[in-house]
């Protein structure tokens, strides 16, 4: 696959605001798609101590970049966790999001057992449900003007470079 350099300059600049360009190319496709997963302990128990939420820290981080993603923010309380994540476009979200729930939770009952038996008789960690909303790096406002500001041609002819091979009649 060759490896082709895109000038993002003016997006990064949307109505003078810097924006940082972490970009994911792959493929055909060039993104920046990050996304708020909540997820709750089944039957809202306060099971996460800080060590678990460490070790699942760990244990998203890892399982995110063999999906080709990102973790950029994680944290919880002891019902719940927030992790905001990057991922591509060519990903089905609630294929990884049960993905990360499956793996987190066996992980988790494996790695504590003990504490994790008072808590819970069967082999459940996670909550059926999850929350999940994508989010980005500016305003829909902000990107609404940056696109009713874009330098969009006229009603006259706007080719500048003249076809040199003549339509077939």
């Amino acid at each position: 696959m060759s490896v082709v350099i895109i000038d993002y300059s003016d997006y990064s600049k949307v109505s003078g605001i810097a924006m940082k360009n972490d970009f994911i190319s792959k493929g055909r496709s060039v993104s920046d798609l990050k996304v708020h997963l909540v997820l709750t302990t089944k039957y809202r128990r306060k099971v996460f101590t800080d060590a678990m939420l460490t070790r699942l820290h760990t244990i998203l981080e890892e399982l995110l970049i063999k999906w080709d993603c990102k973790l950029i923010e994680f944290n919880g309380e002891t019902d719940h966790v927030h992790a905001l994540f990057q991922y591509h476009p060519d990903l089905q979200l609630s294929t990884l999001v049960s993905n990360i729930k499956s793996v987190t939770s066996r992980k988790l009952r494996q790695e504590f057992t003990e504490y994790l038996k008072r808590f819970y008789t069967k082999d459940v960690f996670w909550n059926g449900s999850y929350f999940v909303a994508s989010c980005g790096g500016v305003t829909i406002t902000t990107l609404r003007h940056y696109i009713e500001g874009q330098d969009r041609p006229e009603n006259s002819d706007s080719s500048s470079t003249p076809c040199l091979v003549k339509p077939a009649v």
